[in-house]
């Protein structure tokens, strides 16, 4: 018996690195997932290559709107019938650049992915959860969501107002014996940091990502694999005591 065996998990941001690992570690626990992203041929690639068969759906969404995400819960529900684990995991990164200098528009973007995108998640699938009173969700902020960090103010709002979003959210599910919890990753090796980097120094991204990792106690950026265990301990029932929480995978970062 695998540790979530026959869940039926829906992740966000599936087709990314964090999102799509986490999809490689449930499968191989034992569940059904449901991949949740904006891209179709980003889905139907991820969906290839996790090679789950049956198990494995795609549903192509734009987090920030609620008829897409009324759509991906219908579809989950429809398939199977309930939602037992929730990666609230879909989100952007924005623009480098100094908060008098941040597009408006792009502002919002971040926003309305990052928080509007988590809330409308919370708001549909948290319901259904309450029905059989059990659930595990787990949203995913960023070390930037319990610091500041210069030229990415978007996105560093956004995870902020995420981190909060999941306290509320798991005082208001716990007498449900529904959990909520979140992750706090440091850079991982995924597209969103090559993005970062290059908008970082433009002219020369590698020194970017060598002085972003020289920050890391460990010398090093996460791994998308790495932040999966995290993922797949909380959407355990090896975590079932555990809601409300912040955990921090950081490589050291909040030590310092």
């Amino acid at each position: 018996m695998g540790r979530l065996e026959d869940k039926i998990a829906i992740i966000t941001g599936g087709s990314g690195g964090i999102g799509k690992a986490t999809a490689q570690r449930f499968l191989a626990e034992g569940a059904h997932v449901v991949l949740v992203d904006l891209d179709d041929d980003a889905l139907g690639a991820a969906a290839r290559e996790l090679d789950g068969g049956d198990r494995v759906l795609t549903v192509r969404a734009d987090v920030s709107r609620e008829e897409d995400v009324r759509g991906y819960v219908s579809a989950t529900l429809e398939r199977h019938g309930r939602i037992d684990v929730f990666f609230n995991n879909a989100g952007i990164e924005g623009k480098v650049a100094p908060l008098e200098s941040q597009e408006l528009a792009m502002f919002d973007k971040v926003l309305a992915v990052n928080v509007r995108g988590a809330y409308l998640g919370l708001r549909e699938v948290l319901p259904r959860m309450y029905e059989r009173r059990s659930g595990s969700v787990i949203n995913t902020s960023s070390v930037a969501g319990l610091r500041g960090s210069a030229g990415v103010l978007p996105y560093v709002t956004s995870k902020h107002a995420l981190s909060g979003m999941t306290k509320v959210a798991a005082l208001e599910a716990a007498k449900y014996e529904v959990r909520v919890n979140s992750i706090h990753p440091s850079p991982v090796n995924t597209r969103m940091m090559r993005s970062l980097e290059a908008g970082f120094d433009p002219s020369d991204a590698e020194a970017a990502r060598a002085g972003m990792a020289a920050n890391i106690p460990l010398g090093r950026y996460g791994e998308s694999d790495e932040i999966a265990s995290l993922v797949l301990f909380l959407a355990s029932d090896e975590s079932r005591f555990i809601t409300g929480a912040q955990y921090r995978i950081d490589g050291g970062m909040g030590a310092a």
